[in-house]
């Protein structure tokens, strides 16, 4: 009797299963799937019955680079995280073989064929939008297999050297171009100033006198400059006539 008795514990003690917080147990009984387990302990008789467990933790796997050709046929390396979690643990196992390298394989297959429909501006400017249509793909096809994809993020993006120095010098020629631009248009507004400034000093009575007067007070600050100017001819005219009745005069 006590030999049986001992057998029973051992045989109970050996068909304990421990499935944690962060697990569920897919239970088969003679190779049929008969249940899901929640965390706890859980008795599976050896033999009759078996037990996977499945982790429902999000789950973040490393996409490896993927040689890609863009939509104007340029080439490209990209790589990328996808995060995602199991919500039915009886579908992870009983609908694919291995969803960890199912969903790993589907990424890499589902960023290719995004990558190929747009052109390299829409994959450098707009990556969230790529991200999330690969995202949604995956997420649809993958839901078959009891997978939930939270998200994905595009990484890096690496590009041949050649194409990386032609969108330098088409980065430096924009820049340039810019700069021309402004040129012109501070040119123009310049020279709007000028022409107002020379239908004043043309219009108005002294005016260019006036400004010969500050232009000369300016230029001999410094003593270190020789100034050659013209005087006007009235002045001239002016100041022979001073000369003239001063002599008179006498």
């Amino acid at each position: 009797m006590e030999y049986l008795l001992g057998a029973i514990v051992f045989i109970i003690l050996i068909s304990i299963r421990q499935v944690n917080q962060y697990e569920r147990g897919v239970k088969f009984f003679l190779g049929r799937f008969t249940c899901v387990k929640e965390p706890g302990w859980r008795i599976v008789v050896p033999i009759f019955q078996s037990m996977v467990k499945v982790d429902i933790r999000t789950k973040a796997v490393d996409v490896p680079d993927q040689d890609t050709i863009t939509k104007d046929n340029v080439s490209a390396k990209i790589n990328a995280v996808i995060y995602y979690k199991v919500v039915d643990a009886s579908k992870a196992v009983l609908a694919v073989e291995n969803y960890r390298y199912a969903v790993s394989q589907l990424a890499q297959t589902t960023m290719r064929n995004v990558v190929g429909e747009v052109t390299l501006d829409e994959l450098l400017t707009n990556r969230e939008t790529i991200s999330n249509k690969i995202e949604s793909i995956v997420d649809k096809t993958s839901e078959n297999w009891g997978i939930e994809v939270e998200s994905v993020a595009l990484r890096d993006i690496n590009l041949p050297e050649s194409m990386i120095r032609t969108m330098a010098k088409q980065a430096e020629a924009e820049r340039e171009k810019r700069a021309t631009i402004i040129n012109s248009e501070g040119e123009v507004l310049a020279s709007e100033n000028l022409a107002k400034a020379a239908n004043v000093l043309s219009t108005a009575a002294g005016a260019l006198h006036l400004r010969t007067l500050n232009s000369i007070n300016d230029i001999s600050s410094d003593q270190s400059n020789t100034v050659v100017f013209a005087v006007p001819l009235e002045v001239l005219k002016a100041f022979e006539g001073f000369i003239k009745d001063k002599k008179e005069g006498k």
